[in-house]
């Protein structure tokens, strides 16, 4: 006889605030606890140091982390001047320092180095894995993990404000693998005065933004106010995070062939004019996820939504 599967069957996606020193795994915890949910996931993992838009997916929504994982990121982070750590923010010893401070018109230069297609070398304490631990924990021992360069994308790099000679605030918009911390760094030693991030918020995961972001205060005041109830009026639709992907509405003939994982051949005006993947609804009900190819719809995932 199965087992019982603990907690209620929540299926769609809840925009944590994740407040500052707290892990991703913690945040993740508490919400899913809160919600008693049988399942729940988060989609990019931040430092405790940081806050800001932590996506946590429950139930079916966790075979859509993926698509929400390689979205744009946005970020508005601090940086300190003078001083470089070995975790590249404050909570690590300082490594190097200077007595130097960069101009605004410095700084401004230097960023045109930091868009585009950039050679990173991640943070020493960083999630990557090296001979399969995490570097962390290897920094954490005492070695030096040797990570290699990786080429990431920021697509926009600005200076918000430079408050006095020893801060500067930044807000950038980047892909995935980018590490805010590596790019204070860097810039940090191209400028000649070392540098480290101080403080970190992100404000955008793939389509989900700071604006539509709840902290967990107002999580448990909602739940202390109405209930489990209440707390279901923020929990957005699973396909949330599939805005890049192109839908397709489908008869309940098709959807059930493409639940059984069965390929769908699209003819006439109904045919796939494109390449590439798509997801399928049915009366308005998340049915799978898929490839359209040749005037066919593949099925890669399919959802159980009831």
């Amino acid at each position: 006889m199965a087992r019982r599967k603990k907690g209620r069957p929540v299926n769609g996606w809840l925009i944590l605030d994740k407040s500052l020193g707290r892990t991703s795994t913690q945040a993740l915890a508490a919400v899913k606890r809160l919600y008693d949910a049988q399942k729940a996931g988060h989609a990019g993992t931040l430092d405790p140091l940081a806050t800001g838009v932590l996506p946590i997916a429950f139930g079916e929504a966790t075979k859509t982390v993926s698509y929400a994982v390689d979205g744009e990121k946005a970020y508005r982070f601090t940086v300190r001047w003078g001083a470089e750590t070995n975790t590249d923010d404050s909570e690590g010893e300082v490594t190097h320092s200077s007595p130097n401070r960069p101009t605004i018109p410095e700084i401004e230069t230097c960023m045109d180095d930091f868009v585009g297609e950039v050679e990173q070398v991640p943070p020493q304490f960083s999630a990557i894995k090296v001979d399969g631990q995490r570097a962390y924990d290897l920094a954490r021992d005492g070695e030096k993990p040797v990570l290699e360069a990786r080429t990431v994308i920021i697509d926009d790099l600005r200076l918000i404000d430079s408050p006095d000679p020893d801060t500067a605030v930044f807000e950038a918009e980047c892909g995935k693998g980018t590490y805010v911390r590596a790019i204070a760094r860097d810039m940090g030693r191209k400028l000649g005065c070392y540098g480290h991030v101080i403080e970190l918020r992100r404000l955008k995961v793939g389509p989900f933004t700071d604006e539509i972001a709840l902290s967990q205060d107002e999580l448990v005041a909602a739940f202390e106010a109405g209930g489990l109830e209440a707390l279901s009026q923020f929990v957005h639709p699973v396909e949330a995070a599939l805005d890049d992907l192109t839908e397709f509405a489908l008869t309940p003939a098709d959807a059930a062939s493409l639940a059984r994982g069965q390929t769908v051949l699209m003819r006439g005006r109904d045919a796939p004019m494109f390449t590439g993947p798509f997801y399928a609804t049915s009366k308005g009900r998340l049915v799978a996820l898929g490839e359209a190819e040749r005037g066919q719809l593949r099925p890669t995932r399919v959802f159980n939504l009831g």
